[in-house]
C-alpha cells in the first residue's frame, strides 16, 4: 500500500434519530444518543477524532415525507427525517470540541438565500480554522418546497439550473469580494482593511440579485470544501463542474467504477483535473469476531427493520406511494421527480437494464459489508480498486456503528495502510488533497474570479 493515500473515512449521520435503517434506531446495540444533548454530540466528535476519521458529515432535509399512504404518519412512527435539528448550528459547537476532524453539513439551495449561506459558511470556516465543508443539494421533497412558500417542486433539471446560479453567487462572495491583500490590520494608521480592495459583486440573475460585498473577511479556505451527491444526468454534470467530494451509494464496486469514471471524464472535459475530485461510497458494517457471528448479528439486525418504514422512506424519495404498487412490477421507463440517480444506478447494475420496485426497496438495506475486520478490509480493498477514494460509514443501526468500526475495524485498516494513522496539517482541503487551502485554479470559482478580474483590469 506504500505510495498511496489511505482511504478517506467519514461518519455519516444527521442531527436527529439515525434513519438509514428504519426501525433500527431502537436496537439494543444501537448506542443511541440523545439528539438534543449537545454534550453527547461533542463526545461523538471527539471519539471520531481519536479514531482518526477524516470527517463527520451531517445530512439534512428541510421537508418531511408524506407520500406513503398519503400521510407522514409512518415516517413519524419510524423517525424518518423527524425529528431533525439544524446541523449548521451544531457545527460551531463541535468546532470547539475538536481540532482536526472535518465538519461537513448539507444545506439545500432551496432553504437559504445564497448571501446568508455564504456568510454562515465563512463564519464556520473561521471558527473551525478551515475544517468546514458544504454538501450542495437541490432538494427533492414536495413538502420542502411548500415549507418555503413555493407551490410545488420545480422540474428536476430546472432545480440544477437554479443551483448553478446559487453557487455562482456564493463563489463571487467568497472569491471576488475581498482581495487577498485587502486586510491590512494597520494599527498605526488605524486601517483594518483597504476599501479599494473590498468589492461589491452586483450579481443580477434569473433567481437572485445580490449587491455585496461579502461581510466576513476571507476565511482559511475562502470557499469551503464542496460536496455533492447527485447521480442523475444533471447531478453528475453538476458534480463534475463543482464538487470536490462526491457522495454515492453504488450497488456494487463495478457500478461505482462506472460512476467514478464517468464523472471524472466530465470533470476533465470541463477543464478540471481528474484528481480534483474524491469519491466516497456509503456503506454500513456488521462486524463479528468470526463470519458466523457477523452473519448472526446481521440476521438479528434485519429482524428489527421496519419494512413499512423502508417503503415510506423510498416513497418520499421517489414521490410515488409504494403502498399501492406491486413490488415485483418492473421499473420500466419510470421518470421520477426526486432522486433519479437511485433508479438509474439500479438499471446500470443489471445486465438487462431493468429491475423492479422490490429491488429498489432491498437496495436501501443492501449497502452493507458483513464479516470479520479482516474480511471487511478485503472488501474495502475491492472498492478502492474500483476507484473509490473513501467510505462514508453509515449510522446503522445508530451511532454505535461508529464505535464498533473504530474499535474493531480501524486497527486492521491502519495496519494495511487503508486508514490514516495521523492527520495531515492544515485545513480540511489540505488534509484531504495534500495541497493548498484554497480551491485549485482549475475550479470554476477560481477561474471565474480570474476572468472577472481581467475584465475589470
Amino acid at each position: 500500500m506504500t505510495g498511496r493515500r489511505p482511504l478517506v473515512f467519514g461518519a455519516f449521520t444527521g442531527v436527529g434519530l439515525p434513519n438509514h435503517g428504519p426501525g433500527l434506531w431502537w436496537h439494543p446495540d444501537a448506542g443511541r444518543i440523545d439528539h438534543n444533548d449537545l454534550s453527547a454530540w461533542q463526545e461523538l466528535a471527539r471519539s471520531l477524532e481519536r479514531a482518526r476519521f477524516d470527517l463527520l458529515f451531517l445530512a439534512d432535509a428541510v421537508g418531511s415525507y408524506d407520500v406513503y399512504r398519503g400521510s407522514r404518519d409512518q415516517t413519524i412512527r419510524d423517525a424518518i427525517g423527524l425529528p431533525s435539528n439544524d446541523p449548521s448550528v451544531l457545527i460551531s459547537a463541535l468546532a470547539a470540541s475538536t481540532e482536526q476532524l472535518g465538519l461537513a453539513f448539507t444545506s439545500a439551495t432551496l432553504q437559504e438565500h445564497p448571501f446568508n449561506l455564504a456568510r454562515k459558511l465563512s463564519t464556520l470556516d473561521h471558527f473551525t480554522r478551515g475544517r468546514v465543508g458544504w454538501n450542495i443539494v437541490t432538494s427533492y421533497a414536495e413538502n420542502a418546497s411548500r415549507n418555503f412558500g413555493l407551490d410545488g417542486l420545480r422540474d428536476h433539471d430546472e432545480r440544477y439550473l437554479q443551483a448553478e446560479e446559487y453557487v455562482e453567487v456564493t463563489y463571487r462572495l467568497w472569491e471576488d469580494s475581498w482581495e487577498d491583500d485587502a486586510v491590512l490590520r494597520d494599527g498605526e494608521r488605524r486601517i483594518w482593511a483597504d476599501p479599494a480592495r473590498v468589492h461589491p459583486i452586483e450579481h443580477h440573475g434569473r433567481w437572485y440579485d445580490v449587491a455585496g460585498p461579502h461581510l466576513p473577511d476571507p476565511s482559511p479556505q475562502r470557499t469551503p470544501l464542496l460536496f455533492q451527491a447527485g447521480s442523475s444526468e444533471a447531478g453528475r454534470a453538476f458534480a463534475a463542474r463543482h464538487a470536490e467530494g462526491v457522495f454515492l451509494i453504488a450497488f456494487d464496486p463495478a457500478g461505482a467504477e462506472r460512476h467514478v469514471r464517468d464523472v471524472r471524464r466530465r470533470a476533465v472535459a470541463a477543464g478540471r483535473r481528474a484528481d480534483d475530485l474524491l469519491f466516497l461510497q456509503g456503506l454500513w458494517f456488521v462486524v463479528g469476531s468470526t463470519e458466523e457471528e457477523a452473519r448472526r448479528r446481521e440476521g438479528e439486525l434485519l429482524e428489527w427493520v421496519s419494512l413499512e418504514g423502508v417503503l415510506a422512506d423510498l416513497s418520499g424519495k421517489l414521490g410515488i406511494d409504494l403502498a399501492g404498487i406491486e413490488l415485483d412490477r418492473p421499473l420500466g421507463d419510470l421518470q421520477v421527480a426526486g432522486v433519479q440517480g437511485i433508479v438509474e444506478s439500479l438499471r446500470a447494475s443489471r445486465p438487462d437494464g431493468g429491475g423492479t420496485f422490490r429491488d429498489l426497496v432491498l437496495h436501501l438495506l443492501s449497502a452493507r459489508v458483513v464479516g470479520t475486520p479482516e474480511q471487511i478490509a478485503d472488501e474495502l480493498e475491492r472498492w478502492r480498486a474500483a476507484g473509490i477514494d473513501g467510505i462514508n460509514v453509515m449510522d446503522v443501526p445508530a451511532h454505535g456503528a461508529f464505535h464498533d468500526f473504530a474499535e474493531h475495524v480501524a486497527p486492521v485498516l491502519r495496519e494495511r495502510g487503508l486508514m490514516q494513522r495521523e492527520y495531515r496539517p492544515g485545513t480540511l482541503r489540505e488534509k484531504l488533497f495534500g495541497r493548498g487551502p484554497r480551491l485549485p485554479e482549475t475550479h470554476p470559482a477560481r477561474a471565474g474570479a480570474r476572468s472577472r478580474r481581467e475584465v475589470v483590469a
